[in-house]
């Protein structure tokens, strides 16, 4: 059973909390696709990097989650080399039963524990990031040099998805 957005929300919270990371919270409109989120960027001012959570299914089975640049595209000759099995995006269907979000509000943070996050390690070259908590009526950010803090507190594995040398 999936767990609900208020659920989410309050795992952020700990862990955030938990690790001495200091954040800022913005409350809003619901966000599910990026011209709501640039319009509501632009109208509170936002300076911190957006960031994008892809959950990708595998013929296994299996699962992970892409934690990537929003503007980034899904690299799956990278992801193949580090997990193995080449990606798929999964069905909302698949996500929200597995995760609990809902589409276009990804949270990277607090999944189950037997799903690999993948960061795309050019998110550690920024100054502030930016995420959805759970529910899409919610932004966090805080700065990408506690992004490790942040990962090594995590149950789940952790893989780095380096850029490939042609990118």
């Amino acid at each position: 059973m999936s767990q609900t957005l208020d659920e989410i929300m309050k795992k952020n919270i700990a862990l955030m909390t938990a690790c001495d990371v200091a954040y800022q919270q913005w409350e809003h409109e619901p966000i599910l696709d990026f011209d709501t989120d640039e319009r509501v960027g632009e109208r509170l001012g936002w300076t911190a990097t957006p960031t994008k959570s892809l959950f990708l299914s595998f013929k296994s089975g299996g699962h992970a989650l892409l934690l990537t640049h929003k503007d980034a595209r899904l690299d799956s000759k990278s992801v193949k080399a580090l997990m193995g099995q080449r990606p798929s995006i999964a069905s909302n269907e698949e996500m929200i039963a597995t995760l609990g979000c809902v589409p276009g509000a990804v949270c990277p943070f607090g999944l189950p524990e037997h799903i690999p996050l993948l960061v795309d390690d050019t998110l550690f070259g920024f100054d502030t990031l930016m995420y959805t908590p759970g529910p899409p009526e919610f932004t966090f950010a805080f700065a990408a040099k506690d992004l490790t803090v942040l990962l090594s507190a995590l149950p789940n594995p952790i893989h780095l998805l380096g850029q490939p040398a042609d990118a």
